[in-house]
């Protein structure tokens, strides 16, 4: 039975990946759109770890020339945490306009004037150094933070609208690979052999600037998102023409009518607390609230913090822990080129389901290692086993598959709001976590995985039960899966509700 299983996908997996091939120009949108887009969110992850120690002491000896004052342990690292995390009210505060300004200017428009806002942020590194400004780091943070806020949503909604609907998830998943490899970038440009210097942080952290030039250039060679065009310009011609350019000289009369009677039934983009009021999309909205909350707090952060610790505690030196630490970025560039493979075989809905429970078992496991690795000496490399295959599941499922859900589960008139609401809890989450999980590390320890272990359980118990797969489905007829899904349920509900008064 397995074999005829593995028979029946393999050629799924393949009529995906040939249909991809023959559309050059998806492939060209799927990399520009990348490059300014989720690829600079993963720099700004990474990029600030490895010169954290030369920045911390150019602040210091930049209050000392100013103000003649040595500042103290604590409140350099008050400025630093400060710095840190200015990045995610500047996502916050873009991922609030993405929806307003895509709609009311385009995708394409948007992510093409973004692009000056990353080129301000890095030409404020460059230069901070020079000018003896620590605050000038800060401004840069908080332009990149706007800039990336903006570029995930406008990057994911995107894509999504250029691609035909069989590729939807597989090229929803490179948002997730491109986050990997900024991440990879950063850290290798992060090592002292390059960047990672005394005399060249800065620009590292102005690398930024690069990726949003190329996107400047070459963003002009792709057409508008042939939805944007239909739905909010009502240009059927354009529409046409943008899905010759995309999709190839083919009739696409069946794609243009799907989108016409979306367009029949939908006449405007709706609003945030419009998506909330709406009684029937509460379970989509409730989705995307779960999904990228867990996906915040399933303990990610705090393995990639641990990683290191995890690496000495095996006995690696500090010099060898930063080159097998590069590893975890690989493990996350591989793996999601794995799910890209396989999603059109297995399924969204398993991949995150499956990540979750895989996750909660590894850290549990992970847990008992780091409390015993002391007493027995071997359990160490087991740790670093872990690690690995904790971020290979996260890779894999949650972290590729959560942010295109917006675009999946949500017709084209909810969608800029959808993004949205999933850009507010992302960067909250963030940044909560990121005031909080030091707090958590001083007091709980390794045993802090316990918490994340909860999150993880939970995200994953909740789209087993309540979100139905999306695989080859339209947005109708996810909405249909939506409906039939929970209406069932709440109607098994009323009726036991009905037997028990009775009673």
């Amino acid at each position: 039975m397995s074999l005829n299983m593995d028979i029946d996908r393999t050629p799924a997996m393949s009529r995906s990946l040939a249909l991809l091939l023959n559309t050059p120009v998806v492939i060209a949108a799927i990399i520009i759109s990348g490059i300014g887009g989720t690829f600079q969110f993963g720099i700004c992850l990474s990029v600030m770890t490895s010169p954290s120690m030369f920045i911390k002491e150019f602040v210091n000896r930049t209050c000392v020339q100013r103000y003649n004052v040595s500042l103290e342990e604590w409140q350099v690292s008050l400025i630093w945490s400060f710095t840190m995390s200015i990045f995610s009210i500047g996502g916050l505060l873009g991922s609030l306009a993405a929806g307003a300004l895509s709609t009311a200017f385009g995708r394409k428009k948007c992510m093409w004037f973004n692009n000056f806002v990353a080129i301000s942020g890095a030409l404020l590194m460059l230069l901070s150094k020079t000018a003896k400004s620590f605050e000038m780091i800060m401004v840069g943070r908080f332009l990149y933070g706007i800039n990336t806020g903006l570029n995930t949503i406008l990057h994911m909604t995107y894509v999504v609208e250029c691609t035909p609907k069989r590729l939807r998830g597989m090229v929803g998943v490179t948002a997730c690979t491109f986050i990997s490899i900024g991440k990879l970038c950063a850290q290798l440009l992060g090592m002292s052999e390059l960047l990672g210097t005394d005399e060249r942080w800065q620009w590292l952290l102005g690398f930024n600037g690069l990726p949003a030039l190329l996107q400047l250039l070459t963003l002009p060679l792709l057409p508008e998102s042939p939805h944007y065009l239909l739905l909010h310009k009502d240009d059927s011609q354009g529409c046409e023409k943008a899905l010759r350019q995309l999709w190839g000289h083919k009739d696409h009369s069946v794609e243009m009518e799907e989108m016409l009677e979306q367009h029949a039934k939908e006449v405007r983009s709706h609003t945030v607390m419009e998506l909330i009021r709406n009684q029937t999309l509460r379970w989509q909205l409730l989705t995307i609230i779960v999904t990228f909350t867990v996906m915040q707090l399933c303990g990610a952060n705090a393995v990639f913090f641990y990683s290191h610790e995890v690496f000495r505690g095996a006995g690696l030196r500090e010099d060898q822990s930063r080159y097998v630490a590069l590893g975890t970025s690989l493990c996350e560039v591989s793996t999601s080129f794995v799910c890209f493979m396989i999603l059109n075989s297995i399924g969204r809905k398993v991949l995150i389901y499956g990540g979750y429970m895989c996750m909660s078992a590894t850290l549990g496991l992970l847990t008992v290692t780091l409390y015993l690795q002391h007493q027995v000496q071997w359990l160490s490399y087991c740790s670093v086993v872990l690690v690995y295959l904790f971020i290979c599941f996260f890779s894999c499922g949650p972290a590729a598959l959560t942010p295109p859900l917006p675009g999946e589960i949500f017709n084209q008139s909810f969608q800029s709001a959808a993004y949205t609401i999933a850009g507010i809890v992302h960067w909250l989450g963030m940044f909560l976590l990121g005031m909080l999980f030091p707090i958590i590390v001083e007091h709980f320890g390794s045993f802090c995985f316990l918490i994340f272990l909860f999150f993880c359980l939970a995200g994953g118990l909740f789209v087993k039960f309540h979100v139905p797969e999306t695989k080859h489905c339209s947005m109708l007829e996810i909405t249909a899966e939506f409906q039939k899904m929970h209406c069932k349920r709440e109607t098994s509900q009323k009726r036991q509700s009905t037997v028990q008064k009775a009673w």
